[in-house]
């Protein structure tokens, strides 16, 4: 198992810290979720921005064709909601893939006590920037990583999730199945089997029970070297 500190996480006491700011002074309300449940829908009127307290949620955008592409997954401490700041509509669907709690509330109520409360701006406006900032990462690990190191990035995207949470990241459960998988890194359902039989056959990853979702991740670092080496491989084709 990997090592968990008894100290919390900069970004774990950063998450507490604004849900005690909320919790103190914006008027909110708290629902426990379930697999399948929906936050809100696309083309739905924007009112309300959400908090993950615990468990999971995928976003997930339409496209022209009919498919749906999943386009982020949200963890404790996330923000849900700014996809309709904009344009006063969602442009995507929030919907559960684990229970937990989120917390919820009128985003002109939080504008109002942002303005007299300066620490919480700053954590919506963190917020919002992590959120831009990870939708670029992915952009480029589309455009950039040949198919097996975009597997090898996903778990490791996920790894340091959880780690950031003061979580246990030695051991994950993927909520997704491998068609939702290669769906939101631009792969086919097979492409993303194969990616992680390889990751498999290599040490990489070890898979405790056939057919399970849990994956065991022995060493962090030899994901980093497996992205590493496929990249280079790829590059020198």
């Amino acid at each position: 198992m990997h090592a968990t500190s008894h100290q919390p996480t900069p970004a774990a006491r950063q998450i507490a810290e604004t849900l005690q700011l909320l919790e103190q002074h914006v008027p909110m309300q708290r629902r426990v979720v379930h697999a399948g449940d929906r936050l809100f829908q696309a083309g739905e009127r924007f009112t309300m921005m959400h908090v993950l307290n615990s468990g999971l949620i995928k976003t997930i955008n339409g496209s022209t064709d009919g498919r749906e592409r999943v386009a982020g997954l949200h963890f404790k401490g996330d923000w849900l909601g700014f996809d309709g700041i904009a344009s006063g509509r969602h442009r995507c669907d929030a919907v559960v893939i684990d229970t937990g709690e989120v917390w919820w509330f009128r985003y002109d109520s939080l504008m109002a006590v942002c303005a007299l409360q300066p620490d919480l701006m700053a954590m919506f406006h963190a917020a919002m920037s992590r959120e831009m900032a990870h939708d670029r990462d992915s952009m480029l690990a589309l455009a950039t990583l040949p198919v097996d190191a975009r597997v090898a990035d996903f778990l490791r995207g996920w790894v340091d999730t959880l780690a950031e949470r003061g979580l246990r990241n030695d051991c994950i459960t993927l909520r997704l199945t491998r068609a939702e998988i290669g769906n939101y890194l631009g792969m086919t359902l097979e492409s993303v089997s194969r990616a992680l039989t390889r990751l498999a056959s290599k040490s990489v990853i070890r898979f405790p029970e056939k057919g399970r979702r849990d994956i065991e991740i022995p060493e962090i670092g030899a994901l980093d070297d497996f992205i590493e080496t496929c990249t280079e491989a790829a590059l020198a084709h």
